[in-house]
């Protein structure tokens, strides 16, 4: 249809031009009035007029079809891209949950001792039960808010104050100038307490420690 329609229009226009050169060389014109065109020429115009309809009303469909098309394929785009980025939120969505699920599961998990047990050098590590009477690696300060270090084989030298601590923990290097070698004594400390144990001890029965256990993980 669209090659038909061009196929007239050109056919008219060659026959208009034709028309044009052969009968009316410098334009129908007069002064004054108009004078009476040829017969030929007018169906000429006519059908010059009703076919540039045509194709006016053919390059309007066809650009009001582009935008549809144009309208369709950014919509689409849009679409693809909420689709792509929905999937990556909910992935990282997922993760995030699975990572937290994952975290409260191990604090779960994790025990405290019952009760808590200081200790020599010889003393194991573990979680301090009445019948499992092990030694607290986990302590922390609920004072100074730090971990609770220990040396083994070693004693604090009799000259340590609070001042020294604070100002040394918890560099060793620093702390090592106060330090006494001492076989089977572990030496405890955090910032503003320290301790020497020999032999093994119920952290309750020291009521000036501030020290408890932070929980174990199994």
């Amino acid at each position: 249809m669209a090659d038909d329609l061009d196929e007239l229009l050109d056919e008219v226009e060659t026959k208009f031009c034709r028309l044009s050169k052969s009968d009316c060389p410098d334009g129908v014109r007069i002064q004054g009035e108009t004078k009476n065109r040829p017969r030929e020429l007018e169906e000429a115009a006519k059908a010059a007029s009703s076919v540039e309809r045509a194709r006016v009303s053919k390059i309007s469909t066809k650009h009001g079809n582009e935008e549809e098309d144009l309208d369709e394929i950014i919509k689409d785009i849009i679409d693809g891209k909420n689709f792509a980025k929905n999937p990556l939120k909910c992935i990282s969505k997922c993760s995030t949950l699975a990572a937290e699920t994952n975290i409260t599961s191990i604090h779960a998990q994790g025990k405290r001792c019952c009760p808590v047990y200081l200790g020599g050098s010889t003393a194991l590590y573990g979680i301090g039960t009445n019948i499992s009477q092990r030694t607290c690696d986990q302590l922390r300060c609920t004072v100074c808010d730090f971990r609770v270090l220990n040396y083994d084989d070693y004693q604090w030298d009799k000259s340590c104050d609070y001042l020294f601590f604070r100002n040394n923990m918890p560099e060793f290097s620093k702390l090592r100038t106060k330090m006494v070698k001492k076989k089977g004594t572990r030496a405890y400390a955090c910032q503003c307490s320290w301790r020497s144990i020999d032999e093994l001890t119920d952290l309750s029965m020291d009521r000036q420690l501030r020290w408890v256990c932070s929980k174990h993980a199994e």
